[in-house]
């Protein structure tokens, strides 16, 4: 597993998908490595690392498909959508049913318009967005096409938290998703855990762990 490889990591929870990069390409002392699509800090899950020249192929595998599975919270806010920001806003959900979630998700179904997070790495004049948005700074975002095939709600059993799963497009913000599903629903919300499952035809159970690449590589070690 050194050039030349495709290699699937499952990301941890507050990694950056750079931190992870850079902790894979110590451990396997390759040159050249890169990723294929990045993950939030708070996301978990497949991120698709290549090697040598397979970097080559880095824009083929951002381009299919994703699948992701994950819980929103109805009622609350964050500026980050997330929970790297603190609660800005709170609203009552008692008069919410399931039933009206459920009425919802078509609305997002096909091809819709997104706002990018402020929070993201979307450049606007040569500047990250979550760069201005940490400076306190505001900017308008334009939205952006993409692509939803396939939205369920998965459990509703901890109502107003709602667990769901989503297949997309690249380029889909899932923050955006349940950013714009609290304000149709007239309560705001926010994204309490993702985890990315697939990628193409690539699956999270097919995905080295860190702490396993890790063990692996110094077993490796010593046997040569």
């Amino acid at each position: 597993m050194e050039q030349n490889q495709i290699i699937l990591i499952d990301k941890p929870y507050g990694w950056t998908s750079f931190q992870t990069l850079k902790k894979v390409k110590y451990l396997l002392k390759v040159a050249k490595i890169g990723h294929a699509g990045t993950l939030d800090p708070l996301a978990t899950g497949l991120l698709i690392l290549c090697t040598g020249q397979k970097t080559k192929e880095i824009s083929l595998y951002q381009a299919q498909e994703k699948e992701y599975t994950g819980t929103l919270v109805l009622g609350k806010t964050t500026p980050s959508i997330d929970l790297e920001t603190e609660f800005d806003s709170e609203k009552d959900t008692s008069r919410l049913k399931a039933q009206d979630v459920e009425d919802i998700l078509p609305k997002f179904l096909g091809e819709i318009e997104q706002v990018p997070p402020i929070y993201s790495a979307v450049k606007k004049d040569g500047k990250r967005l979550y760069e201005l948005a940490r400076k306190g700074k505001t900017t308008e975002i334009e939205p952006k096409k993409i692509h939803i095939y396939e939205l369920e709600i998965t459990n509703l059993q901890n109502f107003p938290e709602i667990d769901f799963r989503v297949v997309c497009s690249k380029g889909t913000y899932i923050r955006s998703l349940v950013r714009d599903i609290g304000e149709s629903l007239g309560v705001g919300a926010y994204l309490k855990s993702l985890c990315r499952t697939r990628i193409g035809g690539f699956r999270l159970e097919n995905a080295w762990k860190i702490s396993d690449l890790e063990t692996h590589y110094r077993m490796n070690k010593k046997g040569e």
